[in-house]
């Protein structure tokens, strides 16, 4: 793969992988650790995934108009960090042709509890995965204070030289 040059595509090839090395430094851990309880952000590894994943779910369905669009994130799924990353995978997918199938300026518009909200596309592409990248940092102070010191790559930075553009 080589460094797309449109920051769209910068996000979402970045969000994917920087997900997929969090889930390699998580791999090893037991249910214990996964559950393991930090005062910060939603508060443990897997609880964490749960949250990235639904959100990632619910604004993909918020995009195609969907009803109930985070339904899912009302789930606490005790699964392993392989289940995760298999439906990670899938939300980054389905996601990525939602936020592309248009354009950056298209105004969706959602009703909630009686309120009325408009968000471009181009909003909800840029809130999605910084919103991911926010919560994957709560979860490499989490694995630090595990003990894992092997911390996954996980910057932007880092993903461009791991994928660097044809010359």
């Amino acid at each position: 793969m080589t460094t797309p040059n449109r920051p769209d595509l910068v996000l979402l090839d970045f969000d994917a992988w920087a997900n997929e090395r969090l889930f390699d430094a998580c791999a090893s851990l037991d249910d214990a650790a996964l559950d393991r309880t930090f005062e910060m952000g939603i508060g443990s590894l897997r609880a964490t995934f749960a949250h990235d994943l639904g959100a990632m779910i619910g604004w993909t369905g918020v995009l195609l108009g969907e009803e109930e669009p985070f339904a899912s994130m009302r789930e606490d799924p005790p699964w392993s960090v392989e289940t995760f990353r298999i439906r990670q995978r899938e939300a980054n997918a389905a996601f990525r042709s939602a936020a592309l199938d248009g354009e950056f300026a298209d105004v969706v518009v959602r009703e909630r509890e009686g309120r009325t909200y408009a968000f471009t596309r181009g909003g909800i592409l840029a809130h999605v995965t910084t919103h991911a990248m926010h919560h994957r940092a709560q979860c490499l102070n989490m694995l630090r204070r595990i003990g894992v010191e092997s911390q996954p790559e996980s910057s932007v930075f880092q993903w461009m030289n791991a994928n660097p553009p044809v010359v």
